[in-house]
């Protein structure tokens, strides 16, 4: 990619607080910051696939430039693709119907009751653990884009429990009534750009202009606008 081109970039929508149906959210802001540090054009492109980690295919394939998703790195991930710095250090966030199940403050108290993910979220293996652990009863694997009939599930009792990375699950449960996060910090994950493996130049010039956006401020300020906090490591239980 050359100045004046244009970057495209793959995202899964709706995800907010990184990103939402009006094209805007911090993965948005991030991006055209980048965008313009490169002297490059924006373009968002809607992954619409039901397994998350089907957009490294894409990108691997490529149908994007890269990938700005609120996406954490992971090992096998970084298989099919190369990342970036990390921007953002957020982690897995439980959330209930409190007036339902008042006494689940935490994956210790789902003995006997349903757990839901997303289907290639980062989530998905913890909720697995738990099973297999018989922590919980079942997991319920929901497709990428059902997030919201997730949420409305916790109060009809299809589902008891969502496990998802803050903080995008604070930002969707604030929009269902009675459904509350009890849980932060179930996880420390780094979340970045990524690119493909073969692209080494692209992910050098795109960390140069993160690097010059965190020093000049900008960074921090998108963080500070999108997540309430300014600071990159969030995964702390008591913020999101």
């Amino acid at each position: 990619m050359s100045g004046g081109e244009l970057l495209r970039v793959g995202a899964a929508f709706p995800d907010p607080p990184f990103n939402s149906v009006q094209d805007s959210g911090l993965d948005v802001d991030l991006m055209t910051a980048i965008a313009e540090q490169l002297g490059a054009q924006v373009q968002f492109i809607r992954y619409e696939g039901r397994d998350f980690n089907g957009i490294f295919d894409a990108l691997d394939s490529g149908v994007f430039d890269c990938v700005a998703s609120g996406t954490t790195i992971t090992g096998s991930r970084a298989l099919k693709a190369a990342f970036c710095d990390p921007y953002l250090i957020s982690g897995q966030a439980l959330a209930v119907d409190a007036a339902r199940l008042p006494d689940v403050a935490s994956i210790d108290d789902l003995e006997g009751l349903t757990i839901g993910v997303q289907e290639g979220n980062t989530s998905q293996p913890i909720a697995n653990r738990l099973l297999a652990d018989e922590k919980v009863a079942r997991v319920r694997v929901y497709s990428y884009g059902s997030i919201r009939t997730a949420l409305r599930d916790l109060t009809t009792g299809r589902c008891d429990a969502f496990m998802k990375l803050d903080p995008v699950l604070s930002r969707l449960a604030e929009a269902v009534p009675g459904v509350t996060v009890v849980q932060r910090g179930i996880t420390t994950e780094k979340i970045a750009i990524a690119v493909p493996t073969t692209d080494t130049a692209l992910l050098g010039r795109i960390n140069v202009a993160q690097a010059t956006l965190e020093q000049d401020g900008t960074l921090p300020a998108i963080r500070e606008r999108w997540t309430g906090s300014a600071r990159a490591d969030q995964s702390g239980p008591g913020i999101g």
